[in-house]
């Protein structure tokens, strides 16, 4: 299967990055999905774009032949995410302002991304998965 799945946490993420960074030259394309925990009590992410988007990007991943690395990063439940000082809001290499975020990673830099007002367009994520 070319899609390979890391999940990370906001605690689990800097030793999950790091494994995800080490094997990126392996990889045809890289991307990192940050997204809105699960809600325990419907089983589906508070966030309604993210529910509307995963299941756009996975099918759209997954339908590549390349060899394909997802780091899914977990942003916690409704009241974590939304404190200014969330580390992925602060954190230089994401600027994180909304989820869900789908960037392309290459390089250990940016390459491209899709925020959440945009992250579940077919086109757009094959815009990205497609970049050179």
């Amino acid at each position: 299967m070319p899609l390979k799945v890391l999940d990370a946490t906001i605690a689990t993420f800097d030793g999950v990055f790091e494994k995800f960074r080490a094997e990126s030259t392996k990889n045809k394309a890289n991307f990192i999905l940050f997204l809105a925990d699960i809600d325990p009590s419907t089983n589906l992410s508070w966030c309604p774009d993210c529910v509307r988007a995963e299941p756009v990007i996975y099918k759209k991943l997954e339908a590549s032949s390349d060899d394909i690395a997802l780091l899914r990063a977990y942003v916690g439940d409704r009241p974590t995410w939304r404190t200014p000082q969330h580390p992925w809001r602060v954190d230089s290499r994401f600027n994180l302002k909304g989820v869900p975020t789908l960037i392309r990673w290459e390089n250990d830099a940016i390459k491209g991304r899709l925020e959440d007002h945009e992250a579940h367009l077919d086109d757009k994520i094959g815009s990205l998965l497609n970049a050179n």
